[in-house]
């Protein structure tokens, strides 16, 4: 198939997002408290199935969403798509292909591939470092990359633009001052994570979408239908990614089982799923923790690891209730200081909500 129409869409959506300005706050809408179901039209309790249908009657209020898909124990058990959207067509993941990056690391590592979080970058990358580099370069290690904690200044947010028109992106990244010690404070950037594809482009020699379709191919309906190259030729590690969100729910599902596939084939180590899943720092901007490449908080009352991008392409895992939720936006506007991922959170803790008034209706 020729992706070249759908991946100069996905630089176009780059450019747009890069120069997009805050939008004003979608209008909020109205929440049923956490651990109650939607009233009928009489006045009586909903049924449990029709407290999560009305939870999803109600989303479609929220006009940037395009599609929510909830899964429990590898089932759906309920889909939607507004707008015309629909949960087998590709879309833009944004960012939370951040987490896509992260597995492909932790199957290098599992492989031998990679030494492991501790290894130096610099000598992986030795022939795109500064011709004077920062001594602090030496001390950054794969697991810096995966939690945001390299220090080096970010290339994403307001130097997003400027960094994706550079002539070579995993020289930028490296030639990016140090606002940080290697180790300290979260510094959120797609550069980052463009390194370890250029990572595991060098230490491979096959491209990160050759590695992706080998290594998660197994994985019963996953695919990546596009993805944005940088100037060399190296996929953009954790951005412009093209994927169903039926694909992005098959990978939650996938960690949601300690990687292992519906086939029973072991494909990420369980190990790498835990050390990805441990907090190492947070968000100053949210103060939600953060793994390798994977985002950890409490929704109504319960740990969730989830994936984020840009205009609220949202993967969550809820461990605990073995449930799986997948919702993706349009990528127009950003979803952080608009006030919309706050509602999408929101939404994720009434499906919880709902998915539990269930459970307790069946004891």
């Amino acid at each position: 198939m020729d992706l070249r129409p759908l991946l100069a869409a996905l630089a176009l959506l780059a450019s747009s997002a890069a120069l997009a300005q805050s939008q004003p706050a979608p209008t909020p809408r109205p929440h049923a408290p956490a651990g109650e179901s939607a009233a009928s039209p009489q006045g009586e309790p909903a049924s449990p199935d029709a407290a999560l249908a009305g939870v999803l009657d109600r989303a479609a209020e929220l006009r940037p969403l395009e599609t929510v898909i909830v899964a429990q124990r590898g089932e759906i058990v309920t889909e939607r798509g507004y707008g015309g959207h629909t949960a087998t067509r590709p879309t833009n993941i944004k960012s939370a292909s951040k987490s896509i990056i992260s597995a492909l690391v932790g199957i290098a590592i599992d492989r031998g591939i990679l030494k492991g979080p501790d290894q130096p970058i610099a000598p992986l990358l030795k022939a795109d470092l500064p011709a004077d580099p920062d001594p602090r370069l030496e001390r950054v290690a794969i697991g810096n990359l995966l939690s945001m904690q390299a220090g080096l200044g970010r290339t994403s947010g307001p130097n997003y633009g400027r960094w994706v028109a550079s002539r070579n992106w995993v020289r930028s990244a490296l030639a990016q001052p140090f606002a940080d010690d290697p180790g300290g404070a979260m510094l959120y950037s797609t550069g980052s994570t463009h390194l370890l594809s250029a990572i595991l482009t060098r230490v491979t020699g096959r491209s990160t979408l050759q590695l992706a379709r080998d290594w998660l191919g197994p994985l019963k309906g996953f695919a990546i239908t596009a993805w944005e190259r940088d100037p060399q030729g190296i996929y953009l590690g954790g951005n412009q990614m093209a994927m169903s969100p039926r694909s992005l729910l098959a990978f939650g599902e996938l960690y949601r089982n300690g990687g292992r596939a519906p086939d029973g084939k072991q494909l990420i180590s369980r190990a790498w799923i835990d050390q990805s899943w441990t907090p190492r720092t947070a968000s100053r901007f949210t103060g939600d923790s953060y793994g390798y490449g994977w985002f950890l908080r409490s929704i109504a009352g319960h740990d969730v690891r989830y994936a984020w991008g840009y205009g609220g392409q949202m993967l969550y895992i809820v461990p605990a209730l073995d449930l799986t939720v997948v919702m993706t936006s349009g990528t127009a506007a950003p979803s952080a200081r608009t006030g919309y991922r706050d509602e999408l959170n929101d939404l994720m803790g009434e499906v919880i909500a709902a998915v539990e008034a269930k459970a307790h209706s069946q004891r």
